[in-house]
Parts: structure tokens; C-alpha cells; sequence
């Protein structure tokens, strides 16, 4: 299929991802309505890709190895020994081969908008209020619609083939596909955090404790922390990032889908992180915490989504719009890019906009809902029903891991292509 006029809301990875997915497989004309006024670079701090996605999505055309990334190999999970026995990265409970490619988020979303090509606009500082199907009279019999249209800030719709929801977690693209699809809040945060890696010299033991290669994860009770390095926004450099999840403050009120943003943190609820690494962490991890600046912390409460259906005339879902995975499964940005790639996959083979949309719904929708449930198991797992990590090792930690991921598609997103486990091979 060639031609047709397609907007994309939301220009963060997966909007770019789409739109360069849209410009490739033929369509006329595409524009990325970005509600932000400026630049994205800084948004959002790491993210990893497993190796095997990485090289599916490379071969797909939709990553490359010129888009900067850190190499990881092994996660170490350890855990604070009450007896100090562990020293002060802990005791180790396993030592996991898994090899990841580690991104800043914003270098990512960089290299994915430098490869978007020069045919697709960008408008930044363009909210989009609202979304809807609409109808000329000339569409096919029966569909009642025949495009879609998005409303601006200063009122009035501008039609469209095609709109793509890439607008995150509070989608107003969503409202109108499925608008009984709300976020569920899981029952505890992460507190998320980055800085230079150089501040690790200044620690005791420096950054000699901990390889560069190391995925770390501490895990205590009722929560645990994952901390890794990233490539830093200025090239040559590196950060280091970390995710941890803990019960939810008392001050919060996660009712709604909300976060609390870089920089908001009063100064007392930013030393409650400090005071939380420095009870459950060994020494080292407590001081690595710690080296967050409250300009650089947020928290980010954890919510699961899967919506019952990505498409609606011609209104699509992608990325968080669709489904919001715990961060445990590491498959935010996989699932984003694995999304336009089978949108493209899909625009390619169809012959019309009523082929493409049930293809693309057929083939993600599935996939998204298993790995919605697979971020829930791991979650209660590790977080909210975790063994007691004191009578682990690593033949216990074995057998626990194999328990958490038997019978889905596995840790780190879906391999691309593969039929879900709800489906059978032809």
C-alpha cells in the first residue's frame, strides 16, 4: 500500500519509531505533533536492550550500532548481610549471565529522530486535546469512517488517513479507542536517579567495586534496587542509573496516573531515599544512591495497562498509549520499536487501511497483554511476594528465576516475529 496522510501524536521513541516506520513503508505525508516545546534529549534517564532483541530489531532496519550504547554481561544479585560477612557490595546470591545493551534515553530518542527522514514534520509545542474517526460518505460500506482527525490548541480538526497514538501512558488517542482502559497502580514505586559516573571515585573502594559491565540488583524485603551504567548525553562520557522499588511514601497519592518529575522532590522526601538505601542496602550501594542529586530524582509510581484492543477505525495504538509494562521485564523501548516495526510489517503486506489495522492489532495486541503479565509475575516475584533472600543461593536463585519466566515469552520482550502464547503456529 502507498500514500495516505498520517499524524502521530506523541514524538518521544516510539513516535519517532513510527514515523519513520510510516515514512518507509510509503505513506505520503507524515506529522509528528510533539506537545513539548523544546528538545527531548535530557527526558527520562536508562533504559537496556537485550542482545537477541537488539539484533532483531538491527536486522529489521529500525536499530544499528551507531546509536550509542554500553555493554553489560552479568547481573549480580546480592543482598545485605546482616552479619557485614558479604562486605560492603554484600553477599552475592547469583551471578546471571545476560547480556545487555544499556541506553540513555535521551541519546536513544536522539538517534532514532536523526534517522527519521527529512520528508516527516515535526511540530513541537503542539498538544493535541482531542481525537476522533470521521466520515466523508465516501468510505467503504459499512466502516463509517473514512479518516481520522485531531483537534490543536487553537480549536478546529485536521484530517487525516490515519492517527497514531504514541502519547504514553495518559494517551488522549487511547480515550477515544478504548476509553475503558485505565492504568492500575500496582501497589509500590521506583525511585529512579543518574549522575556522572565519575562521582563513583569518590566513594570508598571507588569505582573499582564494581566492574563496568555489572548489572546490579540488591534485593531486601518488600523491595529491591537495579543500578547500572549508560552512555552520558555527551559522547565519550558515561552515567551511572538506577531503579528502586519501595513501598509507596506516605505522602504520596497515586490515584490517577502521575509521577513526581526530576527536580519536584521537596528536601524531605528526597532524604526519605537516602534514609531508605541506607536501612536496606550494603555500604557501597547506600553511597551510590546517594550520589543522585535531587535534580537528577523522581519518582515513578508503577501502574500495569493492557488495552482490549489497539485500533478503532482509524485511530491506532502504540507504545505505552497501548500497554504500560512494570519496568522489571526491561522491555519498555523493545516493545515501542518491536510496535512500529510490525506496523510497518504490516503496512507493506496490506492493500488497504482495512487490511493494515486488523494485522497490526492481531499481531501487538496479544504480545502486549502477555507482557503485561509477565511484568506482574516478575513484580510479585521480586517485589511484593519475594523469597526471603537470606536463604538464597544459587541454585535456589536458579530454580526461582526459571519459575518466574516458564510458559511466557520471555524476560526482556517477546523475540519479534514469534506467535504469542495465546496463539498456535500455522
Amino acid at each position: 500500500m502507498r500514500g495516505g496522510s498520517i499524524a502521530v501524536v506523541g514524538g518521544s521513541i516510539a513516535g519517532c519509531a513510527f514515523a519513520r516506520a510510516a515514512a518507509r513503508g510509503g505513506a505520503e505525508r507524515v506529522v509528528v505533533l510533539e506537545r513539548s516545546p523544546g528538545r527531548l534529549e535530557d527526558r527520562g534517564v536508562g533504559l537496556c536492550v537485550l542482545e537477541d532483541r537488539f539484533a532483531e530489531l538491527a536486522s529489521a532496519g529500525h536499530l544499528d550500532d551507531g546509536m550509542r550504547w554500553h555493554r553489560l554481561t552479568e547481573r549480580h544479585w546480592l543482598a545485605r548481610d546482616p552479619d557485614g560477612g558479604g562486605g560492603p557490595r554484600g553477599r552475592l546470591l547469583w551471578a546471571q549471565e545476560m547480556p545487555f545493551r544499556s541506553y540513555h534515553w535521551g541519546v536513544l530518542w536522539q538517534s532514532l529522530r536523526e534517522r527519521t527522514p527529512d520528508s516527516v514534520e515535526f511540530r513541537l509545542g503542539e498538544a493535541v486535546p482531542a481525537v476522533g474517526n470521521g466520515t466523508s460518505g465516501a468510505g467503504a460500506p459499512g466502516t463509517g469512517t473514512d479518516h481520522a482527525w485531531v483537534t490543536g490548541a487553537a480549536g478546529g480538526r485536521e484530517p487525516y488517513d490515519l492517527v497514531i497514538g504514541a502519547d504514553g501512558y495518559r494517551s488522549v488517542v487511547r480515550e477515544a479507542v478504548c476509553p475503558e482502559a485505565r492504568p492500575e497502580y500496582a501497589g509500590y514505586v521506583c525511585w529512579r536517579g543518574s549522575f556522572d559516573a565519575r562521582l563513583l571515585d569518590g566513594l570508598p573502594g571507588g569505582a573499582a567495586l564494581w566492574p563496568e559491565h555489572e548489572v546490579i540488583t540488591v534485593c531486601y524485603p518488600g523491595g529491591q534496587v537495579m543500578l547500572y551504567r549508560i552512555p552520558g548525553l555527551t559522547p565519550g562520557s558515561t552515567q551511572v542509573n538506577f531503579v528502586f522499588y519501595a513501598p509507596t511514601p506516605a505522602w504520596l497519592r497515586p490515584g490517577d496516573p502521575t509521577s513526581v518529575p526530576a527536580g519536584a522532590l521537596t528536601g524531605g522526601q528526597f532524604e526519605e531515599l537516602a534514609e531508605l538505601a541506607e536501612r536496606h542496602l550494603p555500604s557501597y550501594w547506600a553511597g551510590v544512591v546517594a550520589l543522585s542529586p535531587r535534580e537528577r530524582t523522581f519518582i515513578q509510581p508503577i501502574y500495569d495497562l493492557a488495552a482490549p484492543r489497539r485500533t478503532a477505525g482509524r485511530l491506532l495504538l502504540a507504545g505505552d498509549a497501548a500497554t504500560v509494562v512494570r519496568p522489571h521485564n526491561t522491555s519498555g523501548a523493545v516493545k515501542a520499536v518491536q510496535d512500529a516495526c510490525a506496523f510497518e510489517d504490516a503496512w507493506r503486506a496490506a492493500d488497504s487501511w482495512a487490511e493494515l489495522l486488523p494485522a497490526y492489532d492481531r499481531e501487538r495486541g496479544t504480545v502486549g497483554r502477555e507482557m503485561v503479565e509477565v511484568g506482574r509475575r516478575l513484580g510479585r516475584a521480586q517485589v511484593t511476594g519475594a523469597p526471603d533472600w537470606a536463604a538464597m543461593d544459587e541454585d535456589a536463585m536458579t530454580a526461582w528465576w526459571r519459575q518466574q519466566v516458564a510458559g511466557t515469552g520471555g524476560f526482556g520482550g517477546h523475540a519479534l516475529g514469534r506467535p504469542p502464547t495465546g496463539r498456535q503456529n500455522p
